[in-house]
C-alpha cells in the first residue's frame, strides 16, 4: 500500500462520539438503552441474549472433556473483528455486553492455555503482559471499525470508611476500565428508581458535543435522552 501523506495544512475538527462505555446497576436499561443504536449486533457474555431482539454472538471458552480449551473467548472475539474489518455486513453498531465479563475470559483463558490458576503465577509479568495486549488489541481494532462501540459495565457501590460516603461506579476493575475508557468518546450512567422510571446521564466526555454533530438522526435522538449531553442552550 503506497501512503499518502496529507497537505500540510490545518484541518477542520469534526467532532463526533462513535465509542461509548455504559455503565449501571442490573436491570437498569444498560442493554435495552444500546439495542436502540442502529443496526446492533451484540457480543453477549450474561446468556441473556436470546431475552432481547439484538442479534448476537455468545461469547465464552469452550472447554473439552479433558479440561483444554476448544474454542477460546480471544479467538472468538478475535473471529469476530476479522469479520467485521471485511466490511461484508450490514450492521452499524458492536454492543460488548458486559466487558467485564469479557476481561475474566481473556484472564481465564491465558490461564488455562499456561495451565495456572491466576495471571500472577505466569513468570516474569507474561501473563499481564499477555493479557492487556489482548485487551487493548480488541478495543483498538474494534475503535477502528467504522461503526458505533458501546461497551457495557455493570455498577459496584463503593464506600469510604473513613467518612462513610458511598459512591457508585463501574464495576469494571480500574486498570482495565483505563484501557476501554481511554478510546471512549462518552461515559452513559444508566439508573432505575422505582418500577418504572429509567434515567440516563453522560458523566463523562471527550469534547463538548452539539446536536448538529451527531450525523446519524437515530443516535442524536438517543443521546438526547441523556441528561447532561448537550448544554441547555443548544437543545
Amino acid at each position: 500500500m503506497d501512503l499518502i501523506l496529507p497537505e500540510d495544512k490545518p484541518v477542520q475538527p469534526h467532532p463526533e462520539p462513535h465509542n461509548f462505555f455504559i455503565w449501571g446497576a442490573t436491570m437498569s436499561g444498560k442493554s435495552y438503552f444500546s439495542s436502540f443504536f442502529p443496526h446492533p449486533l451484540s457480543l453477549n457474555t450474561d446468556g441473556n441474549a436470546d431475552q432481547g431482539t439484538t442479534p448476537a454472538v455468545q461469547i465464552r471458552n469452550v472447554r473439552g472433556t479433558d479440561g483444554r480449551l476448544e474454542v477460546s473467548a480471544i479467538e472468538m472475539l478475535d473471529s469476530v473483528v476479522t469479520q467485521l474489518q471485511a466490511g461484508q455486513t450490514t450492521f452499524q453498531t458492536v454492543i460488548v455486553d458486559v466487558i467485564d465479563d469479557i476481561c475474566v475470559m481473556i484472564e481465564d483463558a491465558i490461564c488455562i492455555n499456561a495451565g495456572v490458576q491466576a495471571l500472577s503465577d505466569i513468570p516474569y509479568g507474561k501473563g499481564y503482559a499477555l493479557f492487556n495486549t489482548i485487551l487493548q488489541r480488541f478495543v483498538i481494532n474494534l475503535k477502528a471499525l467504522p461503526m458505533d462501540v458501546i461497551y457495557v459495565s455493570r455498577e459496584i457501590s463503593v464506600t469510604d470508611e473513613s467518612t462513610g460516603s458511598t459512591q457508585l461506579k463501574p464495576s469494571l476493575k480500574t486498570k482495565y476500565y483505563n484501557i476501554v475508557n481511554g478510546n471512549c468518546d462518552l461515559v452513559i450512567h444508566t439508573q432505575k428508581f422505582g418500577t418504572e422510571t429509567y434515567t440516563r446521564e453522560v458523566t463523562d466526555r471527550r469534547a463538548a458535543y452539539k446536536p448538529e454533530n451527531i450525523t446519524n438522526k437515530r443516535v442524536r435522538q438517543l443521546l438526547e435522552s441523556c441528561r447532561n449531553m448537550f448544554p441547555v442552550n443548544t437543545k
